[in-house]
Parts: structure tokens; C-alpha cells; sequence
């Protein structure tokens, strides 16, 4: 539906954190996750290739990026068969973890799975950091370990709160994802970058504390 070269037009004002390398990442990974859960590659690798075309939009409106990207999907495969449209946009739309829907479709599961993946590990680690760095946020902040367990005051959890951290967003989100896997051979990575993660920032705080 869509080729690498192509896809990669739409990521020209994108963040290091969100580019076109991201892209591929996520490309290669659903093409990993896909076959042995019966996907339909080529909506798959369509979504995957699509699925942040909407992240510059977001950070100059503040809408969803999820939404945005469906919206842009229906323009961009314009004259493909409708259902396999609408089967891409649905998948863009529901990968999102802040405030998106649960994916149902198989296609939808895998883009997220491949998605989140890419936020564990050592890449998510490096991501986090380049996003902090465009945030001008501190490396590191000591946060009570039920931060993300509790009601969310005004502007926790938000990337662009002034006190938002790298530690913050490992506490929030980060540290969830590897029990929110929809694929087998997903939540068997994620398993091993999540330690991997976890043993990161395990360190930091002891390195800070000037312990090591």
C-alpha cells in the first residue's frame, strides 16, 4: 500500500525520538510480531509506516497524534480498497498509550506491541533522554515509587510539565509495558528489555546517591 521511501516523505519535521529511524524500527519489529499471529502484512506494514505521520501536528495543536494519523491515512492510501484504509487507520488509532483505545484487531494489537517495544530497552532508554533533552527536562529526579498509582494532580504525567523527568516517565508509563503486551512473542521481549530498563534506572539512582 505504502513503500519505505514513500512513507518516509511524511517524517521530515519529526523529532530524533519519533523520525523515520523510529519508523523503520517498529516496521521491522511488526514484520517479526506479524505472521505468527495471522496478520494482514500488508495493512501491518502500511500502519507502521504511517503510524506517527501525525506527531508534528500534535505538538503544534496538542491533538492526538493517533488521530491525526488515521485522519492523514485516509488521504495518503486515497484510491487503495476502502476496508484495508479504514484497517490501517484503525490500527494507527488505537496504538497510542495515553488515552487511546484498546486495539481490536489483530493488526492493531501487532503495531502496538511493535511500537512499545520500542520504547524498552536500550533504545527506550535513549529515546526517553531525547525527549527529555528536547524538553529541557533534568536527567533525574527522586520520585516515591506510587507516583503513577496516584490521582493524577495538574500536569503530572504530562511530557511538558517542568517536572517531568526521564525517572518520571519510567515510573508512569515505561516500567507498565511489558504487562500490557497483546502478542506472545511481544511480551517475550518486552520481558527482557524491561529488566534490562529496570536495571538502568536501578543504577542511576544509585549512582546519583553517589552509592557507586
Amino acid at each position: 500500500m505504502i513503500d519505505v521511501e514513500t512513507a518516509r516523505r511524511y517524517y521530515q519535521e519529526s523529532d530524533s525520538a519519533h523520525g523515520f529511524e523510529h519508523v523503520l524500527r517498529v516496521w521491522r519489529l511488526a514484520q517479526r510480531l506479524g505472521p505468527p499471529e495471522g496478520a494482514d502484512m500488508e495493512i501491518l506494514q502500511a500502519a507502521a509506516l504511517l503510524h506517527d505521520v501525525g506527531r508534528p501536528e500534535e505538538a503544534r495543536t496538542g491533538r492526538s497524534h493517533a488521530e491525526i494519523g488515521a485522519e492523514w491515512v485516509r488521504r495518503i492510501l486515497a484510491g487503495h480498497p476502502p476496508e484495508k484504509v479504514e484497517a490501517v487507520a484503525r490500527a494507527i488509532l488505537q496504538h497510542r498509550f495515553r488515552g487511546g483505545a484498546a486495539p481490536e484487531a489483530v493488526e492493531a494489537r501487532v503495531l502496538h506491541d511493535a511500537d512499545k517495544l520500542d520504547a524498552l530497552g536500550a533504545i527506550g532508554i535513549a529515546r526517553a533522554y531525547a525527549i527529555a533533552g528536547a524538553y529541557r527536562q533534568r536527567l533525574w529526579a527522586e520520585v516515591h515509587a506510587d507516583y503513577a498509582e496516584r490521582p493524577p494532580a495538574e500536569g503530572q504525567n504530562d511530557l511538558a510539565s517542568s517536572e517531568h523527568t526521564p525517572v518520571h516517565e519510567y515510573l508512569f508509563k515505561l516500567r507498565k509495558l511489558a504487562g500490557q503486551m497483546y502478542t506472545s512473542a511481544g511480551r517475550r521481549m518486552a520481558e527482557e528489555r524491561a529488566a534490562y530498563m529496570a536495571a538502568f534506572f536501578e543504577r542511576l539512582a544509585r549512582e546519583v546517591a553517589g552509592e557507586i
